[in-house]
């Protein structure tokens, strides 16, 4: 369903963020004949996926003197005569008041408008919108806890185990899980302290801490006319650490009846606050059965291949028309979900010593995913890439399409066996590992362990 008919509104698109992220806009810019330019740090300044492209150096290596400095990146916009800005996700993707810059220096931010994207960066205001949009909360407490004394009260209220959270927080930052009474204080102390740091936010709020769940997500998209469609949902329950590493679609957990009325509701819901852009709610399915909404994210997911590999659609290309003023040029009868996808997350890290960083230069990088149309390898590197140590080691996303589950399983892992990737440690045995397991392939596992893996 690519649309690939040129987008009149921008004829350049400043592209803030680096390695994958920018490297996957880049792609879709080139086919609607948008000229793509690059914020960069020091760091990033001769990578490959850069090479031959235009570029502006922000800074440092230094996230918060490059891709996290709001005033800078939007000057440089300005200054390369770029009409328009693509975040990505991660860095200032959620950050209302880099909307706000955005917008108020004539650059037009592809996401939703920063009122919206406060409400929903805000944990609090986003469970209230959507409980009063029908969607059933995990329980804990009514907004932001005041204090120690408070989140005393409401965690005995709501029955130990819970989970201390950030207001602004992402990514397992600023969470603590408390079993014990006598262990509250120490844990939200340290959540506020790391929250204070990671988002210059210390407030917290308080969950029921909900155990052997699977993680549930509907991707969205909605233009500026009130028109919403869901492409249906992923499950991304295996975790470490709170941390994704393999995304798919359906998510098998749900029946039938579960999965068309969660998504006729997270439809619903998006329309009701006024939703625009491609945005992803996320839930918990509880051991009961219940399906709970958790957050709205206000960005596109690092995991929107495996949703692009079922339906069809460019979702970076819907996030710029939709930004551009046009309207979906789609239904919600049009959107046909096929097969299945399985999507591995592939860091530069080693599983077997407890997944330290590894840095360095990869000597030797080679797919055979040109030749597949099933399988789809995001990256930025290659042969002589160096990862460098400031940012986040992902290297790749494996992505495989089949008729069904076992195929798609089955392709990911021949996939993943053709890499050859020298000079640095990868994740790719632990993957591996999951992708083999019987817990996996039967669907027996949940958030609480990586299935497979005893690294």
């Amino acid at each position: 369903m690519l649309r690939c008919a040129p987008v009149n509104q921008f004829r350049r698109l400043f592209i803030a963020n680096r390695g994958e992220v920018a490297a996957r806009i880049a792609r879709t810019c080139d086919v609607l004949g948008i000229t793509p330019v690059f914020g960069t740090s020091e760091a990033d300044r001769e990578a490959p996926y850069l090479r031959g492209r235009e570029r502006v150096v922000l800074g440092p290596a230094r996230a918060s003197e490059s891709y996290l400095a709001r005033e800078r990146i939007v000057q440089a916009a300005v200054q390369a005569q770029c009409s328009a800005l693509h975040p990505g996700w991660g860095f200032l993707a959620e950050d209302p008041l880099f909307a706000s810059l955005c917008e108020a220096h004539g650059v037009t931010f592809i996401g939703p408008p920063a009122a919206v994207m406060e409400k929903l960066g805000r944990k609090t205001p986003a469970k209230r919108a959507m409980a009063a949009a029908g969607l059933k909360l995990i329980p804990g407490s009514d907004g932001v806890l005041r204090d120690l004394d408070q989140a005393r009260r409401v965690a005995a209220a709501t029955g130990f185990p819970v989970l201390l959270k950030a207001e602004s927080g992402g990514g397992g930052r600023g969470m603590r899980v408390v079993r014990d009474p006598a262990d509250i204080q120490e844990a939200y102390e340290s959540a506020q302290a790391e929250a204070l740091a990671s988002f210059a936010d210390e407030r917290l709020y308080l969950e029921k801490l909900i155990e052997g769940g699977r993680h549930v997500e509907i991707q969205l998209l909605a233009d500026k006319y009130g028109h919403v469609v869901h492409l249906g949902e992923r499950d991304c329950s295996v975790q470490r650490k709170h941390q994704k590493l393999i995304e798919e679609s359906p998510a098998l957990v749900l029946s039938d009846e579960e999965r068309e009325q969660t998504l006729a509701a997270a439809v619903v819901a998006a329309r009701a606050i006024g939703y625009v852009g491609a945005g992803t709610m996320e839930f918990l399915l509880d051991e009961g059965g219940e399906l709970r909404f958790m957050e709205m994210n206000a960005r596109l997911q690092v995991e929107h291949p495996v949703t692009e590999m079922r339906c069809g659609i460019d979702l970076v290309e819907a996030q710029i028309r939709i930004a551009a003023g046009e309207p979906l040029w789609f239904s919600q009868d049009d959107v046909v979900l096929k097969g299945h996808a399985i999507e591995c997350r592939i860091n530069a890290e080693d599983p077997s010593n407890q997944f330290l960083p590894s840095p360095g230069v990869i000597e030797r990088w080679e797919t055979s995913a040109e030749s597949d149309e099933c399988i789809r390898v995001d990256t930025h590197v290659e042969s002589g890439y160096e990862v460098p140590p400031h940012y986040d080691s992902l290297v790749c996303k494996v992505i495989a399409w089949a008729e069904d589950r076992d195929a798609a399983c089955d392709r990911v892992v021949d996939a993943l066996r053709r890499i050859r990737c020298e000079g640095i440690s990868t994740t790719i045995p632990m993957h591996l590992a999951v992708l083999s397991s019987e817990e996996f392939r039967q669907n027996r596992y949940d958030t609480r362990a990586v299935p497979g893996w005893r690294g």
